[in-house]
């Protein structure tokens, strides 16, 4: 479901046969992202590439994963995201609270 790269303190997560980020896999992957961002001076790089859909149980915890790394000084940030899911941010105006890269 995830592949986890870690290139110094910073961690790749990508999705593999994974469209969508719903209540069945933000509920089982956010636990363990979370750990990467308790981690001083870390980050985290979430590549989307392949992810269609975010449903409101994703949304949730994507803001949560956020939380965790802004109170440990971290960083997260989206790659590889798709138009549609794009589209999915500004809808709920999140576009501006999250980091998202064009690549």
């Amino acid at each position: 479901m995830i592949k986890v790269d870690r290139i110094n303190n910073c961690y790749i997560v990508s999705f593999y046969n994974v469209r969508r980020f719903n209540s069945v896999i933000s509920g089982s992957v956010e636990p363990h992202l979370k750990t990467f961002l308790n981690t001083p001076n870390s980050s985290l790089v979430m590549n989307m590439k392949g992810i269609e859909f975010i449903d409101s149980a994703g949304f949730d915890s994507l803001l949560s994963i956020l939380d965790t790394a802004d109170e440990n000084n971290n960083s997260f940030k989206f790659s590889n995201v798709s138009r549609d899911v794009k589209e999915l941010f500004e809808l709920l105006e999140l576009n501006d609270v999250f980091e998202i890269s064009d690549n």
